[in-house]
C-alpha cells in the first residue's frame, strides 16, 4: 500500500480541520505525557533535588526541541503548499532537502549543547545541590539530538502531506518505550535524573527507526537510500525564509522563559521545582491550541496553494473557539483546585505550599495563549513567518525578560507576582495579532476582489 498525499482543501471545513487536528492532538498529548513521566517518576522515588534537576534540565533540552520544532514546521508548511498545489516533484525535493538539512542541524546542536551545557546552566543560576545531576540530565539528552531531529522530521512531512494518524502513532510507540524505562531505570536501577534522561534518548530512537522501517515497507514517495539525500539550493531557501523565522522566535521565547528560571531557580529549590512543574501544566493545558495552531499551518499552507483563502480563513475562527473551551477547564481546574495539579507530581509540602499561588496567577495565560498560538499558527500557515517572528521575539525580549526584571525586583520570592508575568505578555501579544490578522485579512480580500 502506497502512502499517498490527504488534501485538506475540500469537503466540510469544520470536519477536516477536526479529523485533522485529532491526531495531532493526541500525538502531542503522548509526547507531553512522556515528557510529564520523566517528572512523575522522578518525584515519587526521588528528592527534591532530582526534581529540581529534571525541572531545570528539561528547560535546556527545550531550547533544542523549540529549534527543530520550529524548522520543521517550515518544512510542513512547505510540503504542504506544493501538495496544494500538486506539484509533485518539489514535494520530493523538499522532503530530501528537509531530512538531509536536519541530519547536519543534528550533529551541530549535539557539539553546541556539550561545550556550553556547563555555562548555561550556571547563568541559569542552577541550584548547587543539583547541579551535577542537571548536568548529566542535559549531558545524556544532547546526545539523543540525532533522534529528536529524525522523528520530528518524519512526522513533520507526513504532515504537510495531509498525514495526522502516523505520526501519532510512531509518538505512541516512543511513549510507551519511555514509561517503561522510566520506571525501570529510576525505580529498580536507582539512576535518578540521567535515568529519565536515558530512556528518553532510547524512546525517541526507538520511534524513528519504526518510522523509517514502516515508510520503507508502505512505499512512501521518499526511500531513505543515501543517494536519495539531497539538498536541492532553491527549496533550501524557501525552507530558510519560511522555518527560520518560526524557529527563532521559539528559541527568543524559550531563552525568556530561561530567564524566568534563572530567576525562579536563585529563590531555592522549591520554587525551581515549582517552575518545572508548571510547565509540565502549561505544556498540556496548551496543547490543544498548540495542536490547532500546527494544524492551521498545514491546512493554511495546503488551502493557499490550492487558491481557497476564504476556507483558511474560516478554519482559523473553528480552531480558536476549540482551543479557547479546552484551555478554560484548565484555567478552572489551576483556580479551584491547584494542590491536586501540583500533588500528582510532587508530594512535598514545601513544593506544594509554593506552588499553589503561582498556579493561580500564570494559569491565565491558558486563556490568552489559545488566542496567540491559533493566530500564528494561521499567519505562519500564509508565509508570514516574519510577521510572527517579530511578534514573538518582541513579547519575549521586550515585554517577558523586563517584566520578569521589575516583578522579582519588586516582589522578591512571592511566586503568585511573578506567576502574572506571562499572561500580561500573551494578552498584550494576543491584542496585536488579532489587529495585524483582521488588517492583513481585509488587505487581502480587497487584492482577490480586484484579481
Amino acid at each position: 500500500m502506497q502512502i499517498r498525499s490527504n488534501p485538506l482543501t475540500s469537503g466540510s471545513v469544520v470536519r477536516a480541520l477536526v479529523t485533522f487536528t485529532l491526531p495531532f492532538l493526541l500525538a502531542n498529548l503522548l509526547q507531553s505525557l512522556y515528557g510529564a513521566v520523566d517528572l512523575f517518576v522522578v518525584g515519587r522515588y526521588c528528592d527534591a533535588q532530582s526534581v529540581a534537576a529534571v525541572s531545570t534540565g528539561t528547560q535546556v533540552t527545550q531550547i533544542i526541541t523549540s529549534l527543530v520544532s520550529g524548522l520543521t514546521l517550515g518544512g510542513t508548511i512547505l510540503i504542504g503548499k506544493y501538495t496544494g498545489m500538486e506539484d509533485e516533484t518539489r514535494v520530493r525535493q523538499s522532503i530530501a532537502t528537509m531530512l538531509s538539512v536536519f541530519a547536519v542541524v543534528a550533529l551541530l546542536l549535539t557539539a553546541l549543547m556539550l561545550l556550553f551545557e556547563r555555562p548555561l546552566l550556571t547563568l541559569l543560576n542552577t541550584p548547587a545541590e543539583s547541579f551535577e545531576e542537571t548536568m548529566q540530565y542535559v549531558a545524556i539528552c544532547s546526545w539523543g539530538n540525532f533522534f529528536i531531529c529524525g522523528y520530528n522530521s518524519l512526522s513533520a512531512v507526513l504532515r504537510g502531506y495531509g498525514d495526522s494518524t502516523r505520526p501519532m502513532l510512531f509518538v505512541a510507540i516512543a511513549c510507551v518505550v519511555n514509561i517503561v524505562l522510566d520506571f525501570i531505570f529510576v525505580r529498580f536501577f536507582f539512576l535518578g535524573a540521567a535515568g529519565t534522561a536515558l530512556a528518553t534518548v532510547i524512546a525517541q530512537a526507538v520511534s524513528m527507526f519504526v518510522a523509517i522501517f514502516y515508510l520503507r515497507r508502505h512505499g512512501f514517495v521518499f526511500d531513505f537510500r543515501p543517494s536519495s539525500f539531497r539538498i536541492t539550493p532553491k527549496i533550501a531557501r524557501e525552507l530558510a525564509i519560511v522555518g527560520i523565522p518560526i524557529s527563532f522566535q521559539e528559541l527568543m521565547v524559550r531563552i525568556s522563559f530561561l530567564y524566568l528560571t534563572a530567576v525562579m531557580n536563585g529563590c531555592g529549590v522549591y520554587a525551581a521545582a515549582v517552575v518545572g512543574i508548571g510547565a509540565k501544566y502549561d505544556v498540556f493545558s496548551m496543547l490543544t491550541a498548540t495542536s490547532v495552531a500546527n494544524a492551521l499551518a498545514a491546512i493554511t499552507a495546503q488551502n493557499m496553494g490550492a487558491g481557497k483563502p476564504q476556507r483558511a480563513r474560516r478554519s482559523l475562527w473553528y480552531g480558536m473557539g476549540f482551543a479557547l473551551l479546552v484551555a478554560s477547564a484548565f484555567f478552572l481546574w489551576a483556580q479551584i483546585n491547584p494542590e491536586s495539579m501540583i500533588g500528582a507530581f510532587s508530594s512535598d509540602a514545601g513544593v506544594i505550599a509554593a506552588g499553589v499561588p503561582y498556579f493561580r496567577s500564570c494559569s491565565y495565560d491558558y486563556l490568552m495563549v489559545a488566542l496567540v498560538f491559533t493566530l500564528n499558527g494561521y499567519l505562519n500557515g500564509r508565509s508570514k513567518t516574519v510577521w510572527t517572528m517579530v511578534s514573538c521575539s518582541a513579547g519575549a525580549l521586550l515585554l517577558r525578560i523586563p517584566l520578569v526584571y521589575l516583578f522579582a525586583g519588586r516582589f522578591g520570592d512571592q511566586l503568585g507576582m511573578l506567576g502574572l508575568v506571562a499572561p500580561i505578555v500573551s494578552g498584550i501579544m494576543a491584542c496585536y495579532t488579532l489587529i495585524y490578522v483582521l488588517w492583513e485579512g481585509r488587505h487581502s480580500r480587497k487584492k482577490e476582489k480586484t484579481a
